[in-house]
C-alpha cells in the first residue's frame, strides 16, 4: 500500500493506493483507540467495496462516501480488480456542522462526485493533493477552512440539509457556478429558477437564499442579462438583416409585447428606436 498525507491543522488528507486487499476496523481496535473522526473517501481510480452499520456500497471512480471511525467498518478490493487509488479526508466529528441524524443518513451512502457540488469538491481535492509540495506551513489553516467549507457543502447537498448555516465561501462558490450556468443558457426560454435549482441539485427556496442581499432576484438578473445581450445585438451592424423579434427570441424573449415593454423600462426607449439611432452613430459603421 502506498500512502502519503497532507496535514491541514485538524484536517488530514491521505493519498493511498491499494492492491487486492481486505481491511477491517473491528470493535476491539475501536476500544483500543478511537480518534472520533469521520473519513470522506474519494475513489480516484478503480473500484472498492465498503461495509458499515449494515450498509454496503461499491464505489467507482469519482464516487464519494463517508464513514465513521467509531463504528466497525470493512473494506475490500477483489483479487481480479486493478489497484485502487483514493483520496481520504479525515475530519474530527466536532468540525462537521451537520446534525447527528444527517450524518447517520449519510454514513456509507454513495455520493455523486461527477456533478454539482460533489464535482466541485472532487476537482478541488484532486488539485489540492497534486500541488501539495508547493504549500507552505502558513497556508495550512487557510486551506483547512476552504476544504472544510466545500466538504460541508458537499455533505449538506447530499443530505438535502438546507437549513444549515452555510459559509460565505460555500455561498460565493455556488453563486459563481449559478451565474456561469445562467450565462451559458440565456437563450433557453425555459431558463427559470426551477430549472436552475434542478441543475444544481438544490431547492428553489435555497437558490433564492443565495441571492439575498445581491440587489436583485434571480429572475430579475436573468431578464436584465438577456436585455443587455439584445441591446448589444441591436447595435451590431452585422445583425442588421435580422429582425428585432428574431434577436429577442435568440435570447429567450418569445413574446414581442412583453419584450418591448421590458426593453423600454430598462433603457427608456423602444427596441426599434434604439436600433434606428444605433445605425447612425459613427461607431456603428
Amino acid at each position: 500500500m502506498k500512502n502519503w498525507a497532507l496535514h491541514l491543522g485538524d484536517l488530514q488528507i491521505f493519498a493511498q493506493s491499494y492492491p487486492s486487499t481486505l481491511v477491517r476496523r473491528t470493535p476491539v481496535l475501536i476500544r483500543r483507540g478511537d480518534p472520533e473522526v469521520f473519513h470522506l473517501w474519494l475513489t480516484v481510480r478503480g473500484q472498492i467495496g465498503l461495509s458499515q452499520s449494515g450498509r454496503h456500497v461499491e464505489l467507482g471512480e469519482g464516487d464519494l462516501a463517508l464513514y465513521d471511525s467509531s463504528r466497525h467498518c470493512q473494506g475490500w478490493i477483489a483479487g481480479d480488480r486493478p489497484e485502487v487509488s483514493s483520496l481520504i479526508v479525515q475530519i474530527p466529528r466536532a468540525k462537521l456542522p451537520l446534525p447527528a441524524n444527517s450524518l447517520d443518513r449519510l454514513t456509507l451512502t454513495r455520493m455523486q462526485g461527477r456533478t454539482g457540488i460533489g464535482a466541485l469538491f472532487r476537482h478541488y481535492l484532486t488539485d489540492l493533493m497534486n500541488h501539495a509540495a508547493q504549500y507552505e506551513e502558513c497556508d495550512a489553516l487557510r486551506l483547512a477552512d476552504v476544504t472544510l467549507d466545500l466538504l460541508s457543502a458537499t455533505l449538506a447537498q447530499a443530505a438535502r440539509t438546507e437549513d444549515l448555516p452555510a459559509s460565505p465561501t460555500h455561498h460565493a462558490v455556488l453563486r459563481a457556478r449559478v451565474r456561469a450556468f445562467i450565462q451559458r443558457h440565456l437563450g433557453d426560454p425555459d431558463l427559470t429558477p426551477t430549472s436552475i435549482a434542478a441543475a444544481h441539485q438544490i431547492s428553489v427556496r435555497y437558490l433564492h437564499r443565495l441571492y439575498q442581499g445581491q440587489g436583485a432576484t434571480i429572475a430579475e438578473g436573468i431578464r436584465r442579462s438577456r436585455l443587455e445581450r439584445i441591446h448589444r445585438d441591436l447595435a451590431d451592424p452585422r445583425l442588421h438583416a435580422r429582425s428585432i423579434s428574431a434577436i429577442a427570441a435568440r435570447w429567450g424573449f418569445l413574446e414581442p409585447t412583453y419584450f418591448s415593454r421590458a426593453f423600454r423600462t430598462l433603457y427608456g426607449i423602444t427596441p426599434r428606436e434604439y436600433r434606428r439611432q444605433a445605425q447612425y452613430r459613427p461607431e456603428a459603421h
